[in-house]
């Protein structure tokens, strides 16, 4: 299985990060978006970027935390960008995001 898949939970009520959004950018010196859209109910990114084989090379995702947690009125991050390397095109990468309206943690599921 090739491609990128993200999921993300908001830590503070354990619920999916239904409707935030995100972008997925190409990093480097060819930066450009290449997909973009909001989570589904499940905090996944439905977009056809899950099953696209990837190049070699830097990449980027944004989640826009602040606009989701402004809802509840709270909230100290704006985005979070975090920029990482795929080697192996022919692997699957899973970005997991736990996240709260004042800190994020990320691994790598790939």
């Amino acid at each position: 299985m090739t491609g990128l898949s993200l999921h993300a939970v908001d830590a503070a009520t354990g619920r999916p990060a239904a409707g935030m959004r995100v972008r997925v950018l190409r990093a480097g010196s060819r930066r450009r978006v290449l997909a973009e859209g909001r989570l589904g109910a499940d905090g996944s990114l439905d977009h056809p970027i899950v099953r696209t084989r990837l190049a070699a090379g830097l990449y980027e995702v944004v989640f826009a935390i602040g606009d989701f947690v402004g809802a509840a009125g709270e909230g100290f991050l704006e985005e979070a960008a975090i920029r990482f390397r795929i080697d192996d095109p022919d692997g699957h990468c899973h970005l997991p995001l736990k996240f709260t309206a004042f800190g994020v943690a990320l691994f790598r599921g790939c």
